[in-house]
């Protein structure tokens, strides 16, 4: 940018001129009208000089200009490189967090399912000892030669070739109170597909009262939750899925139990709570269709996923 101080130079020289153009006697040369010239002159050369040195100077200015707005210009793109690098490192803090996250959780499980298999082993062991004792406590069928009672020969012991006779005759009346488990269950399983939701969890509730320690107890206890959930009960529909979760993490029905308490949070308006269901089960089961279904619901949320923490070996 250039600025000229054109104005003045064009006023003395127009002075100039009509100075010259004076009318001036023949042969006689005024000596005012030859120092006036001079000075003129004079004057035009400072004006020159002062036009250049103002060009000078403000070329020099502008070179600063163009240096402060390139300095500026690289300022802005490395705070706007800095501030990249900084959300690069932030989200892959945030990654790793997650994925710390996502392999404590699951070393929660594996403990948790380990948990569960202790107190199956512990209640078969029980059991076992409960049986051991009933058979060494049975009263034995004594009976004095000759004396009232006492078998003739020939004829059979007490007890002797009749059917249900034995140790664990005593055992017979109360393991024959418990409903058959697969009829019993898959009698909840057609209820409930016929939306008889009350018959359904009676027949679920027997599986599990009678059987809490087999698989098929953590599958009829999610659907407790799912009936809970279809009748919009969703405070007891978490709990149901927590049940399954806390008690069958292994189990078949954990990925779907985990996706279910996260909807039913999100329809008690409880929105962290059920995004971060929704997360861990993407985390503890990366590959299923649940986890496929949790990816579109936080999706539709708005919340941006961080990568898939790898699996605990």
């Amino acid at each position: 940018m250039r600025i000229h101080f054109k104005l003045p130079r064009r006023l003395l020289a127009a002075a100039s001129l009509a100075v010259l153009a004076l009318p001036i006697p023949a042969h006689a040369a005024s000596k005012e009208i030859i120092e006036l010239q001079t000075q003129v002159q004079q004057l035009l050369d400072m004006v020159q000089r002062l036009q250049s040195t103002l060009d000078t100077r403000f070329g020099v200015l502008q070179h600063l200009v163009e240096q402060t707005a390139d300095n500026a210009n690289q300022i802005s793109t490395t705070v706007n490189t800095l501030e990249k690098r900084i959300n690069a490192q932030g989200d892959a803090a945030n990654g790793k967090m997650d994925t710390v996250s996502g392999q404590v959780q699951s070393l929660n499980d594996s403990v948790d399912e380990l948990k569960s298999r202790i107190a199956k082993l512990d209640k078969s062991v029980q059991d076992m000892q409960t049986q051991l004792q009933n058979i060494q406590t049975a009263p034995p069928a004594t009976a004095q030669p000759g004396g009232p009672g006492s078998p003739q020969p020939g004829q059979p012991l007490p007890g002797e070739g009749q059917p249900g006779a034995g140790p664990g005759t005593a055992q017979a009346p109360a393991a024959a109170q418990a409903p058959p488990l697969a009829d019993t269950f898959q009698a909840g399983v057609r209820d409930y597909n016929s939306a008889h939701y009350e018959v359904a969890a009676g027949e679920f509730q027997d599986v599990i009262h009678y059987y809490p320690m087999d698989d098929l107890a953590g599958t009829a206890q999610f659907y407790l939750g799912e009936i809970a959930y279809r009748q919009e009960n969703y405070a007891d529909a978490v709990k149901a899925y927590n049940s399954v979760l806390e008690g069958f993490p292994g189990g078949p029905k954990a990925p779907a139990a985990q996706l279910r308490k996260g909807l039913a949070l999100l329809a008690l308006n409880k929105k962290d709570a059920g995004i971060h269901e929704l997360r861990l089960l993407i985390q503890r089961h990366p590959q299923t269709p649940e986890a496929a279904q949790a990816r579109t619901k936080l999706n539709a949320l708005g919340v941006r996923l961080t990568p898939a923490a790898p699996p605990v070996h």
